[in-house]
């Protein structure tokens, strides 16, 4: 194997960039020429290519988001788009594929690689919802990032003895939500895998009140339900002034964590090594301390299951 290529797709996540220096760099180490797709799979089916080296790569380490750009394809899941797709890969004699995102990319990997095109999938998304690893690139940073924003939202709840609901990212999945409520001390933590339970959140609420406490912070998982029903609703059980905070797009941003940079360079240089020892239709995935490697569809038969001990730990907590 002499050239290689490396996209991101989906939703962009703090990390990405630091995955894409480590395969530039590794690659290159090894002789390789390593090509930058442009825009995800709309740039593998358009052609939108540039090779780069190790300047390409330089100070991007600490920044959020992808220097590479990213997009939904619709095209590239019908079999003409693919086929447009490896026809321009082989123009440009490209002979294997790195593709770095969620479980969208997952399945446009598994597609191009049984096209023919060996393809190796890197975990990037904040959500932590693909199956089959510990940690994906991003959810660190998220996590981190919400934690900041519940510290500040908690320093008005108490100074207007108010309650606040804070809507978080996560699609259907309550990970994030789960990890930034324990970590931030929130009196309920409301997400998908756990059926809705109005009743204990106002319950909740009331036992602190009575023990002198001046604020609650509830943290929702967006896959829930609709976050301002929610409010509406807590607010009219307990009788107390409710106020929803939705965190939205700014959780994917930003300076990415020690943990998502080291999670990154790491998962990155693996997924050379592996095209260079011929394995495809593969993840990296982390395990514990260690970096391995599943097949793709591990990660998309599989759900990625809530560590619900956590969830129980939570509850204990803010009592």
């Amino acid at each position: 194997m002499k050239r290689i290529a490396v996209l991101t797709s989906g939703g962009d996540a703090p990390g990405m960039n630091a995955a894409i220096r480590s395969i530039v760099r590794t690659a290159i180490f090894h002789r390789l020429e390593v090509i930058g797709v442009k825009r995800g799979y709309c740039g593998l089916i358009e052609g939108d290519y540039a090779k780069m080296n190790l300047g390409s790569v330089s100070d991007v380490i600490h920044r959020g988001g992808t220097i590479l750009g990213t997009a939904r394809c619709r095209d590239f899941f019908n079999e003409e788009g693919r086929q447009t797709a490896l026809l321009k890969m082989r123009q440009a004699r490209i002979e294997g594929l790195i593709a770095i995102g969620g479980d969208g990319t997952f399945n446009g990997a598994a597609k191009l690689d049984n096209s023919g095109m060996p393809v190796i999938a890197v975990p990037g998304t904040i959500d932590n919802d693909i199956a089959c690893t510990d940690r994906t690139i991003g959810f660190d940073t998220v996590i981190n990032t919400v934690l900041d924003a519940i510290n500040k939202i908690r320093d008005t709840a108490t100074s207007h003895e108010r309650i606040f609901v804070i809507e978080v990212m996560g699609r259907n999945s309550g990970a994030i939500a789960l990890a930034a409520g324990l970590a931030g001390g929130a009196e309920s933590i409301l997400i998908p895998e756990i059926p809705l339970n109005l009743e204990q959140v106002v319950s909740n609420i009331k036992r602190g009140i009575a023990r002198g406490k001046r604020h609650s912070i509830i943290v929702l998982a967006e896959g829930l339900a609709n976050s301002l029903d929610i409010t509406k609703q807590i607010e009219a059980m307990a009788q107390l002034e409710t106020r929803l905070t939705i965190l939205g797009y700014l959780q994917r941003g930003g300076t990415p964590t020690a943990q998502d940079r080291i999670l990154a360079s790491r998962m990155g240089a693996e997924a050379v090594y592996m095209l260079l020892r011929g394995e495809r239709n593969k993840m990296v995935a982390s395990k514990g301390d260690m970096i391995t490697s599943v097949d793709i569809e591990c990660a998309l038969l599989q759900k990625k299951e809530l560590n619900f001990q956590d969830y129980k730990l939570a509850g204990i907590l803010s009592r």
